[in-house]
């Protein structure tokens, strides 16, 4: 049997003479709880709101992206489309392009970006999934339908069930227009809103959908792109067609997956969660300084026995890996425990919504997202171990000595 092991269990599984140890031990085990507790309902509420964002992207952004390193547009003959869709792993490409233009409705009018899209765009995207009024209708026969963000819709007045009051879109004419009458230097065209999608504020502030048609009439356009959108096959090597893609495209393109697309929001998200994560560390570090003083005042309580078992034969690093022990033992009975709390209290939030949000369903969801991973668990596990590790030496390092006698007990007493 592991005699440091016995001993330190024996010590604290005992009652102490002291109850001020006890009460120490106690608070020790419950700042660790607490602490453990704590790190793994805020990493998995982060994961939550990580995972959330990325399904909220995910939905509106394609798996690839194709588009200029420099300039806004490019012709559709400086790439075979038919090469991008027979190469293994396509699903479907859409053609795209974006371009600023004013939206009147009535008494009210707002400044847009007009996305306009190809026949494809339903196969790369996931918009229509994410319609809140109306639906995903861009073309019927000859007449052309738009698809506006919630807040453009709002802040319009919009009504998708008039079919007879249209929103006006202006664009400049890329021709020469009279300086004598500015209304020329506008081209109009009228299209009805078939529907409204709500993603986050950022599409829905900025976007209108509609047909890659419209978009080349009102803007004058033909064939030039901004870029073009792409659905990748289930199970498919994203890296690896990435490469096919761009040798493709040419050292013109870049090639985006979704990460890539919104990589400072993603970084951002990521540097938080850790940021807060060495925080709660820290209150940890400072709630296992009880520690300390209760493995301080049980060496005190237990001079004696340290004298016996060094009378025995036994060495300081006996003695102080039993103190090691003990001071791990509160660490990491702390440590488990704070582990089935934070487990308990994520997945009640995850399966009942226990915490909401509030906003009196303002939000994409009513109640704070949690999503746990194994890997959290590990690192806060090991994270406590190793504090636990420092703060249990600190003591049984500092306050062994090399040798204590029955003679110097007796003294002392």
């Amino acid at each position: 049997m592991n005699l440091p092991f016995f001993i330190a269990k024996r010590y604290f599984l005992s009652p102490k003479s002291q109850k001020a140890i006890n009460i120490i031990s106690m608070i020790s085990v419950t700042g660790v709880t607490i602490g453990t507790a704590a790190l793994i309902v805020v990493l998995s509420v982060f994961n939550g709101f990580e995972g959330l964002v990325m399904r909220l992207y995910n939905s509106f952004d394609p798996d690839l992206k194709i588009s200029l390193v420099e300039g806004k547009k490019f012709s559709l003959n400086e790439i075979s489309l038919e090469k991008l869709r027979s190469t293994q792993g396509v699903a479907a490409v859409a053609e795209i392009l974006e371009e600023n233009a004013l939206v009147k409705y009535e008494d009210r009018q707002t400044i847009v970006t007009l996305k306009g899209v190809g026949d494809d765009y339903e196969k790369v995207s996931g918009v229509d999934t994410m319609l809140i009024e109306g639906n995903f209708q861009l073309k019927h026969g000859d007449l052309d339908f738009a698809v506006p963000g919630g807040a453009i819709a709002y802040n319009l007045g919009l009504n998708t069930g008039n079919l007879l009051n249209q929103m006006e879109v202006y664009a400049p004419r890329r021709t020469a227009a009279s300086l004598l009458n500015p209304e020329e230097a506008f081209n109009r065209r009228f299209i009805t809103t078939s529907g409204v999608f709500s993603v986050q504020q950022e599409f829905d502030t900025k976007y209108i959908i509609v047909p890659i048609r419209f978009t080349y009439e009102i803007l004058e356009e033909d064939m030039n792109v901004s870029s073009l959108e792409i659905s990748v096959i289930p199970g498919a090597d994203i890296q690896e067609l990435k490469k096919k893609l761009k040798a493709i495209a040419g050292n013109r393109f870049e090639v985006k997956d979704r990460f890539e697309q919104h990589e400072l929001i993603y970084k951002i998200m990521k540097s938080e969660k850790w940021a807060v994560f060495l925080i709660l560390t820290f209150i940890l570090i400072i709630a296992t300084f009880n520690v300390v003083s209760s493995l301080t005042m049980l060496v005190i309580e237990k001079k004696k026995d340290i004298a016996i078992l060094s009378s025995m034969g036994a060495g300081s690093g006996l003695l102080r890996r039993i103190f090691l022990i003990e001071g791990l033992f509160i660490t990491m009975i702390g440590a488990f425990i704070g582990l089935i709390i934070g487990f308990a209290v994520c997945f009640a939030q995850e399966k009942f919504g226990l915490i909401t949000l509030g906003g009196s369903g303002s939000f994409v969801i009513d109640a704070y997202p949690v999503e746990m991973e194994l890997p959290d668990f590990f690192y806060v596990l090991l994270t406590v171990f190793l504090i636990g590790l420092i703060a249990a030496w600190y003591p049984a390092k500092r306050l062994i000595g090399d040798r204590i006698s029955l003679r110097d007990v007796k003294s002392d007493e």
